[in-house]
């Protein structure tokens, strides 16, 4: 008797155990809204459900089965046409965290026990219409070091865009925070209030740096957002949002370092065997994905290289990222190891923190933080339609049409040469970009692109150094090249009085942006007697 029970409990101990080592569940349409799944509510059938690597469809009845191990992230990838719940907090519940011993020991308590595997991991969907012509609103590292900061975004960023129409959702691109990872919820309670569903990524500064290896430095962040790789579709677009910070570094165990693992690569590859090839595949991270460069190697090569195999047969594709604190667009040709003719295009997005909330305070007792490269701080809008896009920058606090900056001299002795120059800061410019200037609405001539420190910010900077009376705020950071810089030299032989000047540039999408400003031709009073 006692071996008959003996056998019985270890029977049962190893089909518990069998149990736990896979995932099953529903994806099925939340007719009432309740979040259960009801006897009305019918299975949705070849949705895609993943554990984070591997990827599977649904069956007829909306059925799926998955590997499990101790610490998975289980979630749906948002067919088009379908629509996730969101929390409170407006942020998407499109996942289960299944951690049943919880996170390991960490300065931050990570993700709590979340015990025995529930017998069915449901994932409910509400059938909607997506208009094909839709926008998004992206930010670039908000980045609070401490609550004042928190305000100054709040005020400086969510004030302009709480309560917006006719957005579908924003994404966050990284640096959600500066490395106090108990200021993730004071974040989140900001960005609640812009209305919308909100999603958002990892950052290197959104790190469990206690964390003993790359896949243990998320858990914080898991605890709150939810997995750091995942995708979703939005009418004929697919997006992917990937944590593309190595930690430790690979190398040498310091730091970290911009790349992938393989399994997350992995995942990529194995999601997208279920993306119609005409769908534009939008992929956002947080570190850009740049070649070699002076100064470091800022992304693993073979990660950018298989990424680009992966996505060789998808003819519409763009990437995003946030992470320096600048702006510029990147085109990634053959040369660079993309597999097909139309070159891939990266954008680095501004942030909305600008030069880490840096400079002087403005009216709203928020500092003005120009970002090290001259952007205006600010956000930018994607707008889609179909498979193709258009992005706008938006400087905080200016008309949307703000896109140049322009830098000038004052006042110049008439038909006294001079070296000075106008300078055409395009902030969503790119050096293939047609700038024009004229003076007086005289003949249009080509600006030179000049790769150097944007005049303005160094304006900034000299006027806290040079200053013989204390600023409020604080003094911004070093000056960073200019991706986006202009220049044409000055006319002093013109007459005495007010001369416009006008600057006209026309972006990679074939948009024309005008800005206006003027300088005066004077004699000296020694001349004039």
């Amino acid at each position: 008797m006692k071996r008959v029970c003996f056998t019985a409990l270890v029977l049962l101990a190893s089909f518990q155990l069998q149990a736990q080592s896979t995932v099953k569940g529903f994806v099925y349409q939340d007719l009432n809204h309740n979040g259960k799944r009801d006897h009305k509510d019918l299975g949705v059938a070849d949705v895609a459900v993943t554990n984070g690597v591997q990827v599977v469809l649904t069956d007829k009845s909306g059925l799926y089965t998955l590997p499990i191990g101790k610490d998975n992230i289980v979630s749906v990838i948002k067919p088009s046409g379908y629509k996730t719940g969101v929390n409170a907090d407006q942020l998407p519940q499109f996942f289960y965290n299944h951690k049943p011993g919880g996170s390991p020991v960490l300065k931050y308590k990570g993700v709590l026990p979340t015990g025995v595997l529930p017998a069915s991991v449901d994932f409910p969907l509400t059938k909607v219409k997506e208009n094909e012509n839709f926008k998004i609103l992206v930010f670039g590292d908000p980045q609070p070091i401490t609550l004042k900061d928190v305000d100054y975004f709040y005020k400086g960023v969510i004030s302009e865009v709480k309560g917006i129409k006719g957005v579908e959702f924003g994404l966050s691109m990284g640096d959600l925070v500066q490395n106090k990872l108990e200021l993730f919820t004071p974040y989140i309670k900001a960005v609640k209030d812009v209305g919308i569903p909100w999603y958002n990524l990892l950052g290197n500064h959104d790190l469990d740096f206690d964390g003993k290896a790359d896949s243990l430095a998320d858990e914080t962040y898991e605890a709150h957002f939810g997995p750091a790789n995942y995708a979703f579709n939005y009418a004929k677009v697919h997006f992917i949002v990937l944590d593309d910070i190595l930690y430790p570094d690979p190398r040498d165990g310091k730091g970290y370092w911009g790349g992938f693992r393989k399994e997350q690569l992995d995942f990529v590859e194995n999601e997208l065997k279920y993306v119609p090839e005409d769908y534009l595949i939008v992929l956002a991270f947080h570190i850009p994905i740049s070649e070699p460069k002076e100064g470091g190697d800022p992304f693993r090569d073979e990660d950018r290289q298989r990424l680009f195999d992966i996505l060789a047969r998808f003819p519409h594709t763009l990437s995003l990222s946030a992470h320096t604190h600048g702006q510029k667009q990147d085109f990634f040709t053959k040369e660079q190891g993309w597999k097909q003719e139309k070159p891939h295009h990266h954008y680095n997005v501004g942030t909305t923190s600008g030069n880490w909330y840096s400079g002087e305070l403005n009216a709203k007792g928020v500092p003005v933080a120009t970002m090290s490269d001259g952007t205006p701080k600010g956000y930018a809008f994607i707008n889609f339609k179909q498979n193709a896009y258009t992005i706008d920058y938006k400087v905080v606090d200016m008309p949307a049409d703000y896109q140049i900056a322009i830098t000038a001299p004052k006042i110049l002795e008439k038909n006294k040469g001079t070296a000075a120059v106008i300078y055409a800061n395009f902030f969503m410019g790119s050096p293939g970009d047609t700038v024009m200037c004229r003076i007086d609405s005289g003949k249009w001539t080509a600006m030179n692109y000049v790769l150097q420190n944007d005049p303005t910010f160094l304006d900034l900077i000299h006027k806290w150094d040079h200053s013989e009376v204390l600023l409020s705020g604080r003094r911004p950071g070093l000056p960073a090249l200019c991706r986006h810089l202009w220049s044409t030299p000055v006319q002093p032989n013109l007459p005495v009085g007010d001369h416009v000047i006008e600057v006209k540039a026309i972006d990679i999408f074939g948009r024309t942006f005008t800005q206006k400003s003027s300088y005066k031709i004077a004699l000296l009073e020694s001349n004039t007697k």
